[in-house]
């Protein structure tokens, strides 16, 4: 079977899209947001109540910017990527302010109705992650760091990616308990574990899938500029 062509720039647009629809279906279901955004969504949660205009979005990129200039201060250097991928930031919490927006209306008051909205979540988290597996253009700083970090120590990108999970849930933990009190947990629930036990394997999934029908290909000669 011969494969379509498939640009890695649409690749990129539609994962940015779609994983935007993924966290806000995820945040309607209430069971939980998945390790990365967690610490973003629980500083949204408190500065929102005396900021109103601080939205997820908002903290998205607010908290992405702080893990940029981390990533930066880790490997000793600023890159011109770095920069382009606040910019993939800022575009992803303004979409997903859209989202959000757009999925409120959404009924959610049965469990069963939470569980369809968590599993489209989930799924589209999933698919999203394995379109930005096929592009070359920066990715988000969750992303960024781990990259990063493996390539500039040398270290297993996997095991980066492990220790950046558990941080990040670490430092949920934290900030939950911190603003809402001791015992309380926002952001991190049971979803948040069933969405790290079950996400790699889904990625995986749909890139064979992606792989086995398109062949992807740059539209534009620009690569250079997001190394």
């Amino acid at each position: 079977m011969k494969k379509k062509a498939f640009y890695t720039e649409i690749s990129y647009f539609l994962g940015l899209i779609i994983m935007a629809f993924a966290a806000a279906f995820t945040e309607k279901a209430d069971f939980g947001m998945s390790m990365v955004v967690a610490p973003a969504y629980i500083i949204h949660l408190k500065v929102s109540q005396y900021l109103p205009w601080f939205s997820f979005g908002v903290s998205e990129y607010f908290f992405q910017g702080l893990l940029i200039i981390l990533t930066a201060v880790i490997v000793r250097k600023f890159k011109l990527s770095y920069l382009f991928s606040f910019v993939t930031a800022v575009l992803y919490g303004t979409v997903l302010d859209c989202a959000m927006s757009i999925i409120a209306p959404l009924p959610d008051e049965s469990f069963v109705l939470r569980c369809v909205w968590f599993i489209t979540g989930t799924v589209c988290c999933s698919f999203a992650v394995s379109l930005f597996f096929h592009t070359y253009l920066s990715p988000e700083a969750y992303e960024l760091i781990v990259k990063e970090i493996s390539q500039k120590f040398n270290f297993n990108i996997n095991k980066v990616k492990t220790a950046f999970d558990f941080l990040s849930v670490v430092l949920s933990i934290i900030l939950s308990f911190s603003f809402f009190g001791f015992g309380v947990f926002e952001g991190v629930k049971l979803g948040t574990i069933l969405c790290a036990t079950i996400n790699g394997f889904l990625i995986s999934r749909f890139t064979r899938l992606l792989e086995h029908f398109f062949e992807f290909k740059n539209r534009f000669s620009i690569e250079k500029y997001f190394k």
